[in-house]
């Protein structure tokens, strides 16, 4: 059985303030119910429960932490960072939109690729970022893949990963627990912390091609 988001919040809020306890200090208080209602007024729908639980225990990072949260070098974004996010990213979607209906776009609109259709679409709602302008997204649309998740970015438009990390928000926070705790790797990345005991992720591949230090 998948853990609660509160219960795995709970376990990676304990391993950070034993190993990276910069990065446990850099967790932002839980969002202002307020916030919330006003992000659900803006994407025009309820939020699934799992992201409202999430909100309430942090409200995404506080904009001067360093490393990264998430595998990936994501980092959750609050309620007012996600309806920002959102407004940009459907942004793309309604130009998009407007090219295949053969009406005139922006100049600056950026043609996608095969899956530009659904980058922005309205019904999947980011929840983490990286310094690079890719999104991991939750998708809130009916259907067989309502609850999952979803790496998009400009280029290479809307990602269906196949991890089973991406089934859903609890299965993400739960898998970046364990992989916290147990120091194993999660879909390719191990939790590293540096001189500045702040946690990153980094590439078991790169590390394994990284060349020895040198002797002393």
């Amino acid at each position: 059985m998948t853990a609660s988001i509160d219960e795995s919040w709970a376990r990676i809020e304990n391993w950070l303030a034993e190993h990276a306890p910069q990065t446990y200090a850099a967790l932002a208080p839980p969002a202002d119910p307020a916030d919330i209602a006003e992000l659900e007024r803006v994407v025009g729908r309820p939020l699934l429960r799992p992201l409202v639980a999430s909100l309430l225990r942090h409200d995404g990072v506080l904009d001067r932490a360093e490393g990264s949260l998430l595998p990936g070098h994501y980092r959750p974004i609050s309620a007012r960072g996600t309806a920002a996010a959102w407004h940009l990213l459907t942004a793309y979607h309604d130009a998009c939109e407007a090219e295949e209906g053969g009406e005139e776009v922006g100049h600056d609109f950026m043609k996608l690729g095969s899956s530009r259709i659904l980058y922005g679409h309205p019904q999947l709602i980011p929840v983490a970022r990286d310094l690079g302008g890719a999104y991991i997204v939750l998708d809130h649309r009916p259907g067989i893949d309502r609850g999952r998740l979803h790496e998009a970015e400009p280029v290479e438009g809307v990602m269906r990963v196949s991890h089973e990390k991406w089934a859903s928000l609890p299965l993400l926070m739960e898998a970046v627990a364990t992989s916290m705790e147990t120091s194993q790797p999660l879909n390719g990345d191990v939790p590293v912390v540096d001189e500045e005991r702040r946690l990153h992720w980094e590439s078991v591949r790169l590390r394994a091609d990284a060349p020895p230090p040198p002797r002393a």
